[in-house]
């Protein structure tokens, strides 16, 4: 199989806007929004390439990548370029036209040059924002033992619910018919009536059939995108595939998302708070690599001193936290969090530098990072007056970044008296 690796080259598409997930996606692209404390969404896609054994990576970039180019730089220089390794960068050059990319598969078209000196006999075509474990080589094997030009990764979806996805229709040898963009009808597998495959945006294509379908596109007054032109064009011209998802979390139920929207990407961080959350972190056999901060271990401080306790139950404390005095419940903490005294913070996602103050009681909220929450700060108990200053999802999930005016509205009163009267003595 190494053979067959080496003669891999994997492209990662990273350039989306991420508009669905504004305001996490302002300054950022959405491949590069944290998750799971100190991850950033991207990881997940380039762990399972290491762990794959696919070690020739692009990236392709465009909207707001700086930090994603610095992620990428710092957490993911792990290969070895004497051997012919690399994860490389490759933001828009106008190589072959004036345009910015104009889809997922021109993204890949105006990077041909670069894909072409490598040289390979396949390449995969992977979304950089997808949360997921596959084991790419397992896929090859597969694409090989059809004789596939083009094979697409495919998860199992209830035939109801089927229709908010790319639906492939597939005979009796899983070799696709059809490719059905949100059908009203999805078409189900043959034998399990009640259930469609839906397309996980993941395609292993033979180099030469890729750049021939790539080029006679490019010309083409299309949406140049691989699911809505490309995949259903091959459909008639060569053997194309459907790869059954084979799920490396071990779980009772694959695992895959598209965590494409605020409350999407609220809840698949809620569920990493679970005692047996879906989405496996800890799994020795698929580590998931990131760039971690030089930052030292979590800490919690006061044990019932002057009715304060740090402690932080059923929630993911990333390093260089603090929790000083103060309840942390199912939340996600990302690296350098401080919460100050005799604050409550529940189910709350708090990104890299978020700095908490006393008194302040937060929950279903999404604080951005390096933002400075005051003392006494009400969030998500009065969803009314948050959507006065904050974005609040149709869930009620509230999101507070640095460029919201005023940054607070309530105040809780009771509790900053309180503390006055302490401190004087009353």
């Amino acid at each position: 199989m190494s053979a067959l690796l080496d003669d891999s080259l994997v492209i990662v598409l990273a350039g989306g806007a991420g508009e669905r997930l504004f305001p996490l996606t302002k300054d950022r692209a959405k491949p590069a929004v944290y998750f799971g404390g100190p991850y950033r969404i991207i990881d997940f896609v380039l762990s399972n390439c290491i762990n794959s054994g696919l070690r020739r990576v692009f990236i392709a970039t465009q909207y707001k990548s700086l930090s994603l180019n610095r992620h990428i730089r710092g957490g993911w220089g792990i290969v070895s370029e004497e051997l012919g390794e690399f994860i490389e960068i490759l933001p828009p050059q106008k190589r072959v036209s004036e345009h910015w990319y104009q889809g997922t598969a021109d993204a890949v078209y105006q990077n041909l040059y670069s894909v072409m000196r490598e040289n390979p006999k396949y390449v995969f075509v992977l979304s950089g924002d997808h949360l997921y474990k596959m084991d790419y080589a397992r896929m090859l094997r597969y694409h090989q033992e059809k004789g596939a030009a083009v094979t697409l990764a495919c998860i199992e979806e209830p035939i109801a619910e089927a229709s908010r996805f790319g639906i492939v229709a597939i005979d009796e040898t899983h070799r696709v018919t059809e490719f059905q963009e949100k059908p009203a009808q999805p078409s189900p597998i043959p034998g399990v009536p009640d259930f469609a495959l839906a397309s996980m945006g993941v395609y292993i294509f033979n180099t030469d059939v890729l750049v021939s379908a790539l080029e006679g596109d490019a010309d083409k007054h299309t949406n140049h995108d691989f699911g809505k032109d490309i995949i259903p064009a091959l459909i008639h011209q060569a053997p194309v595939y459907a790869y059954s998802f084979y799920d490396e979390n071990k779980k009772a139920s694959k695992y895959w998302r598209d965590i494409g929207t605020l409350d999407a990407y609220f809840e698949a961080n809620m569920d990493l708070c679970h005692v047996n959350p879906e989405f496996n972190l800890y799994d020795p056999e698929w580590p998931l690599r990131t760039n971690q901060p030089q930052a030292p271990p979590a800490k919690f401080v006061f044990a019932e001193t002057g009715g304060r306790c740090g402690q932080a139950l059923d929630s993911i404390i990333s390093p260089g936290c603090i929790i000083s005095g103060s309840t942390v419940l199912g939340s996600v903490l990302c690296p350098n969090v401080r919460v100050h005294s005799f604050c409550q913070i529940e189910q709350c996602i708090l990104m890299p530098g978020v700095h908490v103050g006393r008194h302040a009681k937060i929950r279903r909220a999404i604080i951005d990072r390096d933002v400075i929450i005051p003392r006494g700060a009400l969030i998500g108990y009065n969803l009314d007056e948050d959507r006065k200053r904050h974005t609040v999802t149709d869930s009620g999930i509230v999101v507070v970044t640095t460029n919201d005016e005023p940054l607070i509205g309530p105040i809780d009163e009771e509790a900053l008296r309180l503390e006055a009267d302490a401190d004087h003595g009353v």
